[in-house]
């Protein structure tokens, strides 16, 4: 049996997630407090896979994990992924009318995907963040104040409470994209296209149109980038490390040109993982 860790505690999307993209694989879920703890599970050798949200279709990319696998998880790689539709509810311990609540609170992430919900209806309301819906679900369970968390029904039939509002996402096709990650080394197997995905950092020509002549380097070679992202390098202001989804896989020869003379132009290029778009299953078992 593959122990797979994820965002917990149950109720949480991530496990909604992980039931959906196993399927009728046998799995021991594993629930970590962070996404951080999810994906070091991983690369500490305690679980064989971990399933994290990567990107959200209404709030784009989830920051703890591109962090994570930048800067803490140098043994992790990508081997497939999964999405996953999300439906976000307010849920209270007990019936409420909107203009009672206090406080609303949840997982950064969903209190953004709610954000026009939130100014529209709960403009009194202060917003408080928690380390997952499911938490706060849970917290919301457990006091006796006039609070609402923003989450998934499930949560509230398993904490034992009501959904005030069903649908509260600032858009219908509010989608989340999460990636399997397994130890460096895991062969992926599966059918369809396959993505890469990298990042690289501190391009040693640093002038106008660097990263320009960066990205041309798959362009020229008809590599077609579907995402570029840019988190801080973590070295001062103004330094970044850059993140890119292109399609096909690092085997294929345009890819595996274009990322070889990518390490000529960057101070450092990491392979965070190359895939196939279709699995059945728990990749790479």
């Amino acid at each position: 049996m593959i122990r797979v860790a994820y965002l917990g505690p149950a109720g949480t999307f991530s496990e909604d997630a992980l039931r959906a993209a196993a399927g009728d694989a046998p799995v021991e879920p594993l629930p970590a407090p962070t996404i951080y703890d999810a994906i070091t599970a991983v690369d500490e050798g305690e679980v064989e896979r971990a399933l994290v949200p990567f990107e959200n279709s209404i709030e784009g990319s989830v920051r703890a994990t591109l962090d994570a696998l930048a800067f803490d998880a140098p043994t992790v790689t990508i081997v497939g992924e999964h999405d996953h539709a999300i439906t976000n509810s307010l849920i209270a311990r007990r019936p409420l009318e909107l203009e009672q609540i206090e406080v609303v609170i949840s997982h950064p992430q969903a209190s953004a995907q709610c954000a026009r919900f939130i100014r529209a209806e709960l403009p009194h309301a202060e917003v408080r963040a928690a380390p997952s819906t499911a938490d706060a679900v849970r917290e919301v369970a457990t006091g006796d104040r006039p609070w609402a968390a923003l989450g998934g029904a499930v949560a509230a039939g398993i904490y034992d409470c009501v959904v005030l509002r069903e649908g509260v996402e600032d858009a219908a096709a509010n989608i989340t994209r999460f990636v399997w990650l397994a130890p460096a080394g895991t062969e992926p197997r599966g059918a369809g296209p396959w993505k890469t995905t990298l990042s690289f950092s501190e391009l040693g020509a640093d002038h106008p149109g660097a990263l320009v002549e960066a990205l041309t380097e798959f362009s020229s070679r008809e590599v077609n980038l579907t995402r570029i992202e840019s988190r801080p390098l973590r070295r001062g202001l103004g330094r970044y490390m850059f993140f890119i989804d292109l399609e096909g896989a690092d085997s294929e020869r345009p890819v595996a040109e274009a990322i070889e003379a990518l390490r000529g132009k960057a101070e450092s290029v990491r392979l965070l993982g190359s895939y196939p778009l279709r699995t059945g299953g728990i990749p790479g078992t």
